[in-house]
């Protein structure tokens, strides 16, 4: 049977350059990789056939050869040939580790935790100390997390023969995966511990300190190296996420790292200006402001620096005062007077013509 066309393997063009041969190479590996199509013997020919076409053409000597005399001027020259399973992953080893972690059995950790919490808005501004309970596996203090019963030891499992990895043959080709019995461990327990049954670990309540730095926004999240689940049998722990919460603030509204707040102006207020006493988010704090004369609705003040400390810098945002003119209502017989005195003076009679209410349309 007459082999194909290497480009026409990858499905790429003649003038395809490196990156376009890797990219193509990708997609057939993800495709046609024998742990996704267990058992599949078209696809593991796929998968050869492909690892085979990207060998010759990512090599710049032996794409050469190809280019000017085929498959048949690869025969003399050594280039060509099938190779085994464990020979695709060195060679390739990079793009196989973006998609099935490289072939190699990495550590295990334990299981990380999330631990959800409510604070209030100041508490996120500025910062607090906050103790909290997480419920999480311990070791176990009667095999002091061995998982042996005391008096014995763990063995090396026999599947594995310590490595924790074990290699499966799939038709021509071998893959590495974790031992199934000792889960990646490299030993098992023939007498289990009667308190943890063989986990060497237990399940406590602990309770953690935690620091919140001053400027974490809703739905922020810490870190918190090895306070996650212990690794079963010895094995390192995983890390405790602490995710926040706030709560609203019945004044205040943050955009970032600047605060908002409205303040209501009387009429006079706003027409006249007027000196006035603001809260700032620290409540020991306030800024007496000055409102211009002539104050719209919706216009506002900012306040420099009084936002939200930024977390990973120097300075905070601003505090922006939105003014709100307010209609006044349940007026006396006297303000009633005035009002009345103050529209004749503006030209605005309190009742309107139908012709006046066109002109200020027009307007």
């Amino acid at each position: 049977m007459s082999q194909r066309d290497y480009y026409e393997v990858l499905g790429v063009s003649k003038s395809a350059n490196e990156s376009e041969l890797k990219k193509a190479y990708r997609q057939q590996a993800l495709k046609y990789h024998p742990d996704k199509n267990p058992g599949d013997k078209q696809a593991e020919d796929k998968f050869k056939e492909a690892s085979e076409a990207y060998g010759i053409l990512k090599d710049p000597e032996k794409r050469q050869v190809y280019d000017q005399y085929g498959h048949e001027g690869l025969k003399g020259s050594g280039f060509g040939g099938p190779r085994g399973f464990e020979d695709i992953f060195s060679q390739f080893g990079d793009i196989f580790g973006d998609f099935f972690g490289g072939g190699g059995g990495q550590q295990q950790t334990g299981a990380d935790l999330r631990l959800d919490i409510s604070i209030t808005f100041e508490e996120a501004v500025f910062g607090a100390e906050k103790e909290v309970e997480v419920s999480k596996h311990n070791p176990c203090g009667t095999c002091k997390g061995s998982g042996a019963k005391p008096g014995h030891s763990p063995q090396a499992c026999r599947t594995c023969r310590g490595t924790g990895q074990v290699i499966r043959a799939q038709g021509f080709f071998s893959v590495q995966s974790t031992c199934p019995d000792c889960r990646g461990a490299g030993h098992t327990i023939t007498h289990p511990c009667s308190e943890c049954h063989g986990d060497g670990r237990v399940l406590k309540n602990k309770t953690l300190s935690i620091n919140i730095p001053a400027g974490v926004d809703d739905g922020s999240r810490l870190r918190l190296r090895g306070e996650g689940e212990p690794g079963p049998q010895g094995l390192p722990s995983g890390d405790l996420y602490v995710i926040m919460h706030v709560a609203a603030h019945e004044s205040f509204h943050r955009e970032g790292h600047d605060i908002h707040c409205r303040l209501m102006l009387t009429f006079s207020q706003a027409a006249l200006g007027a000196e006035i006493q603001v809260p700032l988010l620290d409540k020991a704090k306030s800024k007496i402001i000055s409102v211009p004369a002539g104050t719209q609705t919706n216009e506002n003040y900012r306040i420099p620096g009084a936002g939200i400390p930024q977390l990973r810098g120097h300075g905070r945002g601003d505090q922006i005062i939105h003014f709100i003119v307010e209609t006044p209502r349940g007026l006396n017989k006297k303000q009633k007077q005035l009002f009345k005195e103050l529209s004749e003076i503006d030209g605005n009679p309190i009742k309107e013509t139908l012709k006046g209410f066109f002109q200020k349309l027009r307007m």
